[in-house]
């Protein structure tokens, strides 16, 4: 049996034939980005990727349109987002396997899932019998049940796999992509009040250590991600 969870805020990512031939496009459901510059920073950390031959990230989709070499694994471009300090929308799922006997029919079934284009992760539990697999939601399972028999194993029928408890939670709440901006403005604010107060004659300005309170977490608790995006 198997069992799917999709990532919170995940959106629906598609794979097609690439334009060029030998190419590979893949869709890849981008979260958090809020302006240009997060579009800039996306598509920057994935064309850095050996093998990445175009990327084109549409912010009003959050989407990212991206052709690759053959031999870029999913998980590379996963990464490279990660990276940047944005997320993309993956799917979990568990498969039953059968006729595993040690660490190396562990090893085998992990490679086999690995090399299998849209799949992120893969790791093979030999006590519970079980696969669990991060991927694109376009990756379908039937592929992932075909390169595990390919190896030599047996994929459990769909009605005696127990799910287990991940798959059934619910999914955690997750704070929205809009919220660094929304705590930065009200932050910000006091510090540009001056400013527009002086136009009306007014001369009043916080203290320093007030100024200082309100600026250094918009600088490098909400400001991080970009200072590591680069």
């Amino acid at each position: 049996m198997t069992t799917a969870v999709h990532s919170p805020g995940a959106t629906t990512a598609t794979t097609a034939t690439a334009a060029s031939p030998g190419l590979q496009a893949l869709q890849l459901p981008i979260d958090g980005m809020t302006c240009a510059s997060c579009v800039m920073r996306v598509e920057k950390a994935l064309k850095a990727l050996p093998g990445v031959q175009r990327a084109e990230v549409n912010l009003a989709t959050e989407q990212a349109a991206v052709a690759v070499e053959p031999g870029v694994s999913a998980q590379a471009l996963v990464a490279a987002v990660r990276k940047a300090g944005y997320e993309v929308g993956t799917e979990q799922v568990e498969l039953g396997v059968e006729g595993m006997t040690c660490a190396s029919c562990v090893s085998r079934v992990e490679k086999a899932l690995l090399k299998m284009p849209g799949v992120t992760s893969a790791s093979v539990n030999l006590a519970t019998e079980k696969a669990s697999v991060e991927m694109l939601s376009t990756v379908p399972v039937q592929a992932l049940e075909a390169a595990i028999q390919k190896g030599g194993y047996t994929v459990k029928a769909r009605d005696t796999v127990a799910p287990s408890a991940s798959a059934s939670a619910t999914p955690a709440w997750h704070w929205p992509a809009w919220w660094p901006v929304a705590v930065a403005a009200v932050l910000t604010a006091p510090l540009v009040a001056p400013m527009l107060l002086q136009v009306l004659g007014i001369d009043w300005m916080l203290g320093g250590w007030a100024q200082w309170a309100l600026a250094t977490p918009v600088q490098f608790w909400l400001g991080w991600r970009f200072y590591r995006a680069g």
